[in-house]
C-alpha cells in the first residue's frame, strides 16, 4: 500500500476502534433505568455482556474461513453495518430479549473486525506493530470511556434507550470513511495450512488464550458490574458512570502507552508483569475498601487492563513473522480467550446472588491474576521458535522475528 493509503487505514483503525466498546459500556450506568422499564433481574442483565463476548469468541474463530472467500474491506464493511445495526435496533427498545438481541449483533460486528485487523495490522504496518496495535486498543478504550461518560448524560435529556440507538452514527461514520478512502489489496488465495491447522494443538496457544480470558473476564466483570456495585452503595447513575469513565481513560492511556514502552525489547514480560500487578492493587482495593478510593482503583484497574490487553494483542503477533499466520493465531487466541472472558459477568452474577454484595467478583479475578502472573513467565522470546514448533517433520516452522534497537 503507499504512503496515503497507509493513512487511510490508520484512520480506519482509530474509526473502528472507537466503536467497538460503547454497545457494552453505556449499559452498567444505565442499568437502574434498564431495569426499571424492563424488569431484567442481574442474571438476565449479564447476557448483555455477556453474549457479545461470548459471541465474539465464536465469530473471531470463523474470520480465517471467512478471510479465505472474501476480501478483508468487505468484512470490516459487514462488521461495520453489523455494529450499526445492533445499536440502532436500542431504538426505543421495549423488551428485555431485543437488548439482549442487539448486543449479539453488536458482538458479531466486533468479532469481524477483531478477527480481520490484527492481521491486517502485523502485514501493512510490519516495522510498526506495537504502535498501531497500541493506538487500536487506546482508541477501543477511549470509546468505551465516551460511552459510559456520555450515556448517562444523555439519558437525563431523552430516554436512555434512544441514546443507546445514538452510538450507530459514529458506526456510520467509519463506514463511509471506509467506502470513500480505504482501499485494501486482495491477497492472493491462502488455502488453510497444515501449520494452520495445527495451531490448535499448540501448549503455546493455550498459554495465550488462557491469558487473553483472564484479562478479558476483566473486563467483562468491571464493565457491567463496576457502576452497579457503586450504586449498591448509594451512588448515582452519572456517578457510576464517570467511575467506568475513569477506568476506560486509563485503560485509553495504558493501551497506547505500554506497547510503546515495550517496543524496544522483543522481552514484553517486565511490561506484562507492571500491568498485572496494577490490576492486583485495583481489584484489591475495589475487594478490600471500595469507599476509600474508588477514582485510584478504577484508575490502576484500567491502567493494568488496558496495558495487557494491547501487550498480549502483540506478543501473539510477535510469534509468528508472517502476517498471515499471526493472524490466524491471533485469531485463535481471541476467539477460545472471548469465550473464557464471557464467563466473567455471568460468574460475578452468580457470585453476587450467593453473597449478596460484589466483592467476590473482585475477589475471583484476584484469582485470575495469579494464574496470570505464572503463565506470562513462560513468555520467553528466545522460546518463541520451539513453542510454534508446527512442522510434520519436527523442525522450526519459524524464525525468531528480527530484533529492533529503536522503538516502533
Amino acid at each position: 500500500m503507499s504512503k496515503g493509503g497507509n493513512r487511510a487505514l490508520l484512520v480506519l483503525v482509530v474509526l473502528i476502534g472507537i466503536n467497538l466498546r460503547p454497545f457494552l459500556t453505556a449499559i452498567g450506568p444505565l442499568a437502574g433505568r434498564i431495569d426499571a422499564r424492563l424488569a431484567m433481574g442481574m442474571d438476565q442483565l449479564a447476557w448483555v455482556t455477556l453474549l457479545p463476548l461470548l459471541l465474539i469468541g465464536v465469530g473471531v474463530l470463523c474470520t480465517p474461513a471467512l478471510l479465505r472467500r472474501s476480501s478483508a474491506g468487505a468484512l470490516l464493511g459487514a462488521a461495520l453495518l453489523l455494529l450499526a445495526l445492533g445499536s440502532a435496533l436500542r431504538f426505543d427498545l421495549a423488551s428485555g430479549v431485543l437488548l439482549i438481541a442487539s448486543a449479539a449483533l453488536c458482538g458479531l460486528g466486533s468479532a469481524l473486525v477483531q478477527g480481520v485487523l490484527p492481521g491486517l495490522i502485523k502485514g501493512v504496518f510490519a516495522q510498526r506493530v506495537p504502535l498501531v496495535m497500541g493506538i487500536f486498543s487506546a482508541c477501543m478504550m477511549g470509546g468505551g470511556a465516551l460511552g459510559a461518560i456520555l450515556s448517562p448524560r444523555l439519558a437525563a435529556v431523552i430516554d436512555w434507550s434512544r441514546v443507546l440507538a445514538l452510538w450507530s452514527l459514529p458506526v456510520l461514520l467509519a463506514l463511509a470513511w471506509l467506502a470513500w478512502r480505504v482501499r485494501l489489496p486482495r491477497p492472493a488465495p491462502n488455502p488453510q495450512s497444515q501449520t494452520e491447522q495445527r495451531l490448535v494443538a499448540l501448549p503455546r496457544s493455550w498459554l495465550l488464550i488462557a491469558c487473553f480470558g483472564i484479562i478479558n473476564s476483566g473486563y467483562g466483570i468491571v464493565v457491567a458490574w463496576l457502576a452497579p456495585s457503586y450504586m449498591a452503595q448509594g451512588w448515582s447513575a452519572q456517578a457510576g458512570g464517570e467511575l467506568v469513565a475513569w477506568l476506560a481513560l486509563a485503560q485509553t492511556l495504558s493501551g497506547l502507552g505500554l506497547p510503546l514502552l515495550a517496543a524496544r525489547k522483543l522481552d514484553r514480560r517486565p511490561w506484562m508483569g507492571l500491568a498485572i500487578a496494577l490490576q492486583v492493587l485495583g481489584f484489591g482495593g475495589l475487594w478490600l475498601a471500595p469507599q476509600a478510593a474508588p477514582i485510584l482503583w478504577c484508575l490502576l484497574c484500567g491502567a493494568g487492563l488496558g496495558g495487557s490487553f494491547s501487550l498480549i494483542m502483540v506478543i501473539a503477533l510477535d510469534h509468528l513473522p508472517d502476517p498471515r499466520r499471526a493472524g490466524s493465531l491471533s485469531a485463535l487466541m481471541q476467539g477460545f480467550g472471548f469465550m473464557v472472558a464471557a464467563t466473567g459477568p455471568w460468574v460475578a452474577a452468580r457470585l453476587h446472588h450467593l453473597s449478596g454484595d460484589f466483592a467476590s467478583a473482585w475477589q475471583w479475578q484476584l484469582g485470575g491474576l495469579v494464574l496470570m502472573s505464572l503463565l506470562v513467565l513462560r513468555l520467553n522470546p528466545l522460546h518463541y521458535p520451539s513453542a510454534m514448533r508446527l512442522s510434520v517433520t519436527g523442525k522450526t516452522a519459524i524464525s525468531l522475528p528480527t530484533q529492533s534497537n529503536t522503538p516502533a
